[in-house]
């Protein structure tokens, strides 16, 4: 049997940056990939989905080109092109990452990866064969699968989940959207811009849902004023599958019954870890109920030499997260004391139009934890960049301890907030407080300067507003 220092199941974020930091530590790694090389993220996730997000993002600006004075005549939009350019960048990123891989001289291997026993993984090839790899350490980093309901099974033919809507072969005449978080928010926001109406059904009161509530009603407000349709503290009762179509009936927030006729059905209702069947339960790896694999700070599992990180553990639903655990294990496998995730510091992004993004407590997860709190807000309106950039809506919201100025969080909803969200990132990991941030200079013309009246607004009041 081949000998390694770890062998990891699955190349998605987790695995990938988990190989990666493995090799820098000097410790043998191998691979098991029964899929394509990055997983689901890359492959039918976040990269192909932000790549036919941009393409919406550029088909929104070019219709709007007049009134900087871009004048290109009737615009149209064609799928086949769209969804070239996303083959492209994941086959780009991809073969970068095989390659990255075969430098680094981490050994990959194609297959079904399993536990066979303690420090023993088994990959099956297509073909049948199976080799054993021996181990020190093992990390499960296998994800998880989309959620169906009970009465809408996904068959990526009518009743899709986020992997058939990356792939439909025409733009829907109508789309609904079981579920507005960011899976159904995102796809939304797509499709309305490539000329579909869409419906939006979501159980609980709001859009967004584990967002701050006011970042919430204004992008529900946004995407109303788009044209997309929103049915919120509503249930979706059946499904009938036809020929040429879904028939989705549900019960709205007033009571009534109604009847949505669409092209397709997209389920953005949450995910399933992928951790059955794959020998967990033979080594007696303890899982909760649902499947999640149950780690300590350091991602250990109950069992010596088995860690789990990403979608199989109970954690954030983020590529950047599993990121972060992957390097979490291997440094801790290697003898080096890393520190825990502080998940409460974890960023949240939506790509949608407007975007959204957050890190932190929201300001009713403060007040419930007794801090108390002061809060600021400052539209993008007053700010220079997004006038020049005719981003004008949304704005960003600090939520601070009043007692000692401590930042709590940040929610942005506007113009680029994925990336002006890093700031927040850091200002928490940092224990910044308000006079810190305003110590910091921010550059003129920037959306980031917003960021800095906001906390102007905690402190002695806006400059600019």
């Amino acid at each position: 049997m081949a000998q390694y220092d770890v062998v990891i199941i699955g190349s998605g974020p987790g695995g990938e940056v988990a190989a990666l930091r493995a090799v820098q530590l000097g410790l043998k790694t191998a691979v098991v990939e029964k899929d394509q090389v990055g997983g689901i993220c890359l492959n039918v996730g976040c990269i192909p989905t932000k790549a036919l997000l941009h393409c919406a993002d550029l088909l929104e600006e070019t219709r709007e080109g007049k009134k900087f004075g871009v004048v290109t005549g009737e615009v149209s939009f064609d799928l086949k092109g769209a969804m070239g350019h996303k083959d492209r960048v994941v086959k780009t990123m991809r073969g970068g990452l095989e390659g990255l891989f075969k430098n680094k001289k981490i050994d990959l291997h194609r297959g079904f990866g399993r536990v066979i026993k303690p420090g023993v993984v088994g990959v099956k090839a297509e073909d049948g064969s199976e080799t054993q790899l021996e181990t020190r350490n093992i990390i499960i980093a296998v994800g998880s699968t989309p959620r169906s309901l009970p009465f809408a099974k996904i068959d990526e033919q009518r009743i899709l989940s986020s992997t058939g809507a990356l792939n439909l072969k025409e733009v829907p005449r109508h789309l609904i959207i079981v579920g507005a978080g960011a899976i159904g928010c995102e796809f939304a926001s797509m499709y309305r811009a490539f000329g579909s109406e869409v419906s939006i059904i979501e159980m609980l009161p709001r859009v967004v849902p584990a967002e701050d509530e006011e970042i919430s009603a204004e992008l529900d407000k946004a995407l109303r004023k788009r044209g997309i349709k929103i049915y919120t503290g509503a249930r979706t009762e059946s499904v009938e599958n036809k020929a040429d179509g879904v028939a989705v009936t549900l019960t709205d927030s007033k009571g009534q019954a109604v009847t949505l006729d669409g092209d397709y059905l997209l389920l953005g209702v949450g995910r399933t870890p992928l951790s059955r069947n794959i020998g967990l339960e033979e080594l007696g790896v303890k899982m909760d109920e649902r499947g999640y694999i149950l780690t300590d700070g350091m991602m250990q599992t109950n069992v010596a030499g088995v860690y789990a990180i990403g979608d199989v553990v109970p954690t954030p639903w983020l590529a950047h997260v599993a990121s972060a655990e992957g390097v979490i294990a291997v440094e801790h496998m290697a003898g080096h004391t890393p520190h825990p995730i502080n998940y409460n510091h974890i960023p949240g992004c939506t790509y949608c139009s407007p975007e959204v993004a957050s890190v932190g407590l929201t300001e009713a997860a403060a007040r419930q934890q007794g801090f108390n709190v002061k809060v600021s807000k400052f539209p993008f309106a007053a700010v220079g960049k997004a006038t020049v950039l005719g981003q004008r809506n949304g704005f960003i919201k600090i939520v601070a301890d009043e007692q000692y100025g401590e930042i709590l969080g940040f929610h942005m909803i506007g113009p680029r907030v994925t990336e002006l969200i890093g700031e927040g990132g850091l200002a928490l990991s940092h224990e910044a407080t308000v006079e810190s941030l305003l110590a910091t200079i921010h550059a003129h013309p920037t959306l980031y300067e917003a960021i800095h009246e906001t906390a102007h607004g905690l402190l002695d009041g806006f400059i600019h507003f």
